[in-house]
């Protein structure tokens, strides 16, 4: 690849994936801009692009001459729905808007979710299963997912599903979560290690994910009561038939025919090398 080919767009680079997967795209080799508000501190490495997804004008600086858009910035944790759906439904459309008008040759990858997936799905879920959720969060984001599909660009859409590691706190923070929303501890949900993060993003970057949906997970799905465990809490027992047994279980075979391996293949590999 030539200079030009490696400038990258990132938005969310201050997030909880953003943080921990820009250093490493520095670290491969791209120039990396991270599209922040004014005065906002960027990961190592990358520049700081003044601007906004729901200011339209700071957007088509952002996008000049870039090569590829990693678009990372969601809001999930909000009873303001009015905040979920601008940022990123109206968010997301403004920022394709600014890359067909200014950018039409970009390679634009799409950070999405497994809670996609209908609760009560007959199987793990997959990429060309019927989605239609209500959330805000997971609806917002099909959306953004269609909005995408139709733009004209050269697409690829990741669906991760519970990221964890590297110090994030998000699985000390889970128990809270699953035990105020009453979730049966047996339930396995997929995960997925910051470092397969940046391997699945750096594969879209290659190409390898153009013009499809991907699921990406590591190898091991996880009870709900083992990963609140592994954070310091003993969810209570439950013997009762586990209803909804699929619900953020996805099925990653996809990916896995297209080449990714997870290198962190389940979250006890990331307890035993010290990678949380």
């Amino acid at each position: 690849m030539n200079n030009a080919s490696k400038t990258i767009l990132i938005t969310g680079a201050n997030g909880l994936v953003g943080a921990r997967l820009v250093p490493r795209l520095v670290d491969a080799g791209f120039d990396c801009r991270a599209l922040v508000r004014d005065g906002k501190h960027v990961p190592g490495g990358a520049t700081a692009i003044a601007g906004d997804l729901l200011d339209t004008k700071s957007l088509a600086a952002a996008v000049k001459d870039v090569s590829a858009i990693v678009h990372l910035a969601a809001v999930f944790r909000t009873s303001d729905t009015d905040l979920i759906w601008k940022s990123n439904f109206e968010g997301t459309r403004n920022l394709i808007h600014a890359a067909k008008t200014h950018a039409p040759g970009v390679r634009f990858i799409l950070a999405s979710t497994i809670h996609v997936y209908p609760k009560n799905n007959p199987h793990p879920g997959l990429e060309d299963d019927p989605v239609a959720p209500q959330l805000a969060y997971p609806a917002s984001k099909v959306a953004a997912e269609n909005e995408l599909r139709e733009s004209g660009l050269n697409w690829s859409i990741l669906r991760f599903p519970f990221v964890y590691g590297e110090g994030d706190n998000h699985l000390e923070t889970l128990p809270e979560h699953v035990i105020a929303a009453k979730w049966h501890p047996a339930m396995r949900m997929s995960t997925i290690h910051h470092r397969d993060i940046a391997t699945a993003v750096n594969m879209a970057l290659a190409g390898t994910m153009d013009g499809r949906i991907v699921n990406v997970s590591d190898d091991a799905p996880t009870s709900l009561y083992e990963l609140s465990k592994l954070a310091g809490v003993t969810m209570e027992s439950n013997s009762e038939p586990l209803t909804d047994p699929w619900y953020l279980h996805s099925d990653s075979s996809l990916a896995r025919s297209l080449g990714f391996q997870p290198v962190v293949r389940t979250v006890y590999q990331a307890i035993n090398d010290n990678l949380l």
